[in-house]
């Protein structure tokens, strides 16, 4: 199952176009979480097996100063996407690298190339 958590930059749409095409996805909107700080949103994501989607690149850095083996994060290095081309470049990632992402990964993505790091990150 695809399980993903869509940080607050991203469209809530965004997370509803993915929900449409049989994943599990949510907007930190919908589960409480609009004003929390990156290591809570890591952190509900752990607890909930999903991995973050974010346009925010502190989220590989709080993984690598704790040296967490999960979540995997994608960090989505587009901006100026609308949800339907947010939904479709997340759905890219987890073709290519849907292995690494259920492995715990450091996923960057903008849209012509990917780049995987394995959890934890040294």
């Amino acid at each position: 199952m695809k399980r993903a958590l869509l940080d607050q930059g991203l469209a809530p749409a965004a997370a509803s176009i993915l929900r449409s095409l049989g994943w599990e996805a949510w907007h930190v909107n919908e589960v409480g979480m609009s004003r929390a700080g990156d290591p809570a949103i890591l952190a509900y994501a752990r607890e909930h097996r999903m991995a973050c989607v974010t346009l925010d690149h502190d989220f590989h850095a709080h993984l690598a100063q704790t040296s967490a083996d999960g979540p995997s994060v994608v960090f989505l290095r587009a901006e100026g996407m609308g949800a339907v081309e947010q939904a479709g470049l997340i759905e890219s990632v987890w073709l290519t690298c849907e292995e690494a992402i259920d492995a715990g990964g450091a996923i960057s993505a903008d849209g012509s190339t990917v780049r995987l790091r394995r959890l934890p990150l040294k």
